[in-house]
């Protein structure tokens, strides 16, 4: 699948986003991707656009990368929330973190961003409490679950732990293990 032009301004925008939304600038995404900017209207009638479709972009990934990974294919409840936690927990992507991070901060002042933002959590919610209900949890237990759940993922990508890599690994393991007890 080859990109389109605006694939490619969408991913120039995604790099400054990374930097915080004001840094999204047709000028400066222009010059990131080595063209004039008389380049960018032929494929967007405005910054406006250009933000719009980076957060469409965002939204419809992140909620088709949650629907992939809770999908059981064969696996059961409790081994896609291990493998949820193991995606998120052993391997750091900065750069979708810093996305991630400053769509969350743009979203504070921004509506778009926010129903963008919204949509997302609500999928993630949605997902995981799936998984904890299939696992033999009632509803509203499922649905905290998949908030602590969610809360977990996040929070410990944020944290730096004393005692490094192996203290950091012990406390992965033991948070992971009280996720994924029969009776939380």
């Amino acid at each position: 699948m080859t990109e389109s032009k605006g694939d490619v301004w969408v991913e120039a925008g995604f790099a400054e986003l990374a930097r915080g939304v004001e840094g999204v600038r047709v000028e400066v995404v222009a010059k990131n991707l080595g063209v004039t900017k008389g380049g960018f209207y032929h494929r967007f009638a405005d910054r406006a656009a250009l933000l719009d479709a980076m957060l469409t972009r965002w939204r419809d990934g992140r909620i088709a990368s949650i629907e992939k990974h809770t999908a059981l294919d064969g696996a059961s409840a409790r081994e896609r929330l291990k493998a949820i936690i193991t995606l998120y927990s052993e391997r750091m992507n900065t750069e979708a973190m810093a996305i991630e991070l400053a769509i969350r901060q743009w979203a504070r002042t921004d509506e778009a961003a926010a129903a963008a933002a919204a949509s997302v959590d609500a999928a993630r919610l949605k997902n995981v409490a799936q998984l904890y209900r299939a696992t033999g949890l009632p509803i509203e237990a499922a649905d905290a679950q998949a908030f602590l759940f969610y809360c977990f993922i996040f929070g410990q990508s944020l944290l730096f732990v004393e005692g490094g890599p192996r203290k950091r690994a012990q406390l992965l393991a033991q948070s992971a293990d009280k996720l994924l007890t029969e009776n939380p």
